[in-house]
């Protein structure tokens, strides 16, 4: 299977890139010396329950599920489970969180190296994640789905992606399930790929003509289509995509304590309520009901 690739750089990449960081974080200026966890801690529950603090990294340019805000904390459902978690977790509602951007590309080197303790980023939990990564989790299953300008009339489903031009935003793998075939892709489609640094850029994309379609997580999709534009969603979700809590490779206490976290979040109601608030306006969305099984803490 051959797929052609194509590159084109918008300036609105920049621009993007440049509000992002101009954005701060609580605590920002004290982040060397917070940032991660420490040496001398064994586990991330460890250093929150000790330290009463955390550093988490989320998107800041997903609307919906982590979007950059004036008041230095993003903001979105990825964020408020965080919040829930991290406090539970904690056994302290007053927890001090740092929020670190953290996009697709960067989610395991920032694991790796300690820039962050724990992420709650459209994490999919994926076999070959899995070997870098231990995942708390899901917390939520998410469907890949697709979604194009409204006067598209050439691509009604997925598999009319074949010859189009499709996004391949970095770190993510939501191409794959277009372009691969399994177990890591889906359609074997011989599609055109545009890059684009992170979805933000792709919807740019889409809005200028520079590609055919937009297709990643249906919560993803549904968060850009609320702020508006000439957008709609095919209703043809094709993949199971298990948000994970990402963690430092290993760490099976931590894991367990998010897991009993997630559990709980769902028995109070919590987890149905954070969904109503985000996505309680986006038609052809279903809220969950109950825990989605984990995955296991290795």
């Amino acid at each position: 299977m051959r797929v052609r690739r194509i590159s084109v750089v918008l300036a609105a990449a920049g621009a993007l890139t440049m509000g992002l960081a101009a954005c701060g974080t609580d605590g920002g200026g004290e982040s060397a010396a917070t940032g991660g966890t420490d040496q001398a801690t064994t586990s991330v529950v460890d250093k929150v329950k000790n330290t009463k603090r955390i550093v988490v990294g989320t998107k800041w340019d997903q609307p919906g599920l982590g979007l950059a805000s004036g008041t230095g904390e993003p903001q979105g459902f990825d964020v408020d489970v965080a919040k829930y978690i991290v406090k539970e977790i904690a056994g302290d509602p007053n927890v001090q969180i740092e929020w670190k951007e953290s996009a697709s590309s960067n989610r395991e080197p920032f694991l790796q190296n300690g820039t962050v303790d724990i992420i709650f980023a459209t994490y999919s939990i994926t076999e070959e994640r899995k070997s870098k990564v231990t995942f708390g989790g899901p917390y939520i299953v998410a469907h890949q789905d697709t979604m194009v300008r409204s006067d598209a009339t050439d691509i009604t489903k997925a598999t009319d992606l074949k010859g189009k031009r499709i996004c391949q935003a970095a770190g993510s793998n939501s191409y794959k399930r277009i372009t691969d075939p399994p177990p890591d892709g889906k359609l074997d489609l011989d599609a055109q790929l545009v890059g684009a640094n992170n979805y933000s850029e792709c919807i740019s994309k889409l809005s200028g003509n520079n590609l055919d379609a937009v297709t990643t997580d249906d919560l993803i999709l549904a968060g850009f289509a609320a702020q508006g534009g000439d957008f709609k969603i095919l209703g043809d979700p094709f993949t199971d995509e298990k948000y994970g809590v990402g963690l430092k490779k290993g760490d099976i206490k931590t894991c367990e304590a998010v897991n009993a976290a997630i559990t709980k979040m769902y028995s109070d109601g919590t987890a149905k309520q954070l969904f109503d608030k985000w996505f309680g306006k986006a038609k052809g969305l279903t809220p969950p009901t109950a825990a989605p099984a984990f995955e296991g803490c290795s």
